[in-house]
């Protein structure tokens, strides 16, 4: 655990992620990504020199998925826990019957998440986005809309008046793999029928296959996240001023 705080230190320190007086809600999927976002963030809220409040929101899509073990895991760790009942399947399947439903689905999530957090007096949520999904949401950006362009560490949203933080973004995702299975965290499998099927899983796997031949391609592609210098995606210095 100690190698991925200070992982996380790291990236909340170099972004200005969390600052005293917050109310941090986890954006809490059950997956592997969020659970070791919520449990990380809940150890480092006991020796930050930041004094923050944290919470755990789960949105329910309604299809069918058993979230009891998270409001157990939530207890164990002593983190206030809501889960949020939707109708985001039947939306996304039942009414629109979306032949690619990542987009849709993700924008009424975010709307839900955002809106909730809001009602819970948060000021910024946390979502368990980690190294390898910048490094995909990268290729994805060049690949399949010929830009370029990733998401940012933090977020800063004006409408909905609440600030994304992501603290996981130095981490691998086999970091959280290995930490869920270390800890016997409870992950929920995803009920999605798109689940394993999508753009992003194709862009994983080149990204595998590519690592063959180049096995230091995520480094650099990581790298060229912060070489501002030479394109401005992940600028420190203007991130922490959001």
């Amino acid at each position: 655990m100690q190698k991925l705080l200070s992982k996380l230190r790291q990236a909340i320190n170099d972004y200005a992620l969390i600052q005293s007086g917050d109310k941090i809600a986890v954006g809490l999927s059950g997956g592997k990504d969020s659970l070791t976002l919520l449990r990380l963030l809940r150890e480092y809220k006991n020796f930050s020199p930041e004094k923050f409040d944290l919470i755990a929101i789960t949105l329910n899509p309604g299809s069918g998925a058993d979230f009891s073990p998270l409001h157990d895991f939530c207890k164990s760790i002593d983190v206030e826990f809501h889960e949020i009942p939707t109708d985001i399947k039947e939306i996304v399947f039942d009414i629109r019957k979306e032949k690619n439903p990542c987009s849709l689905c993700a924008k009424l999530r975010r709307g839900a998440l955002n809106d909730y957090a809001k009602k819970f007096n948060c000021n910024k949520i946390a979502l368990g986005h980690h190294k390898d999904d910048a490094i995909e949401t990268l290729l994805l950006s060049m690949f399949y809309e010929g830009r370029v362009s990733c998401f940012s560490p933090k977020t800063r949203l004006e409408k909905a008046d609440i600030t994304l933080i992501r603290p996981m973004i130095y981490l691998e995702e086999y970091q959280t793999r290995k930490f869920c299975r270390d800890n016997s965290l409870p992950i929920i499998e995803n009920p999605c029928p798109a689940n394993g099927h999508t753009k992003r899983e194709d862009i994983k796997n080149t990204i595998k296959m590519l690592g063959k031949d180049i096995p230091s391609i995520k480094k650099n592609l990581f790298g060229s996240l912060t070489n501002s210098d030479q394109l401005f995606i992940w600028d420190k210095e203007k991130i922490k001023k959001h």
